[in-house]
């Protein structure tokens, strides 16, 4: 346990951060998954000629979503910056490829 005052402080920081970091990061995950659903989604639709245009929306919806999110997250260090465009990158290859 801290014994200093600033100490005590940066305790409470901390795990003020950690906290926000968690649900950030949470946050974050939750929207790159609702992509890769809306992806398997799509492939399905596809695959039973089911309706594909929704899906597509959908999914357009889905990444725009993440890659906003993601942008804010490397731009705010709560992940790497490479890994943001990392990322996205591999989104938008999995959609490409999707479509093909």
């Amino acid at each position: 346990m801290p014994n200093t005052a600033s100490a005590k402080k940066r305790l409470r920081q901390n795990e003020t951060r950690r906290q926000r970091n968690r649900g950030q990061r949470s946050d974050l995950r939750t929207s790159i998954r609702k992509v890769n659903e809306a992806i398997d989604t799509y492939q399905a639709a596809r695959a039973d000629g089911g309706d594909t245009d929704a899906a597509l929306v959908s999914i357009n919806d889905a990444y725009v979503s993440a890659q906003k999110k993601l942008d804010k997250a490397g731009a705010k260090n709560l992940i790497h910056r490479n890994k943001a465009a990392r990322t996205k990158s591999r989104l938008q290859a999995r959609i490409q490829k999707a479509k093909a």
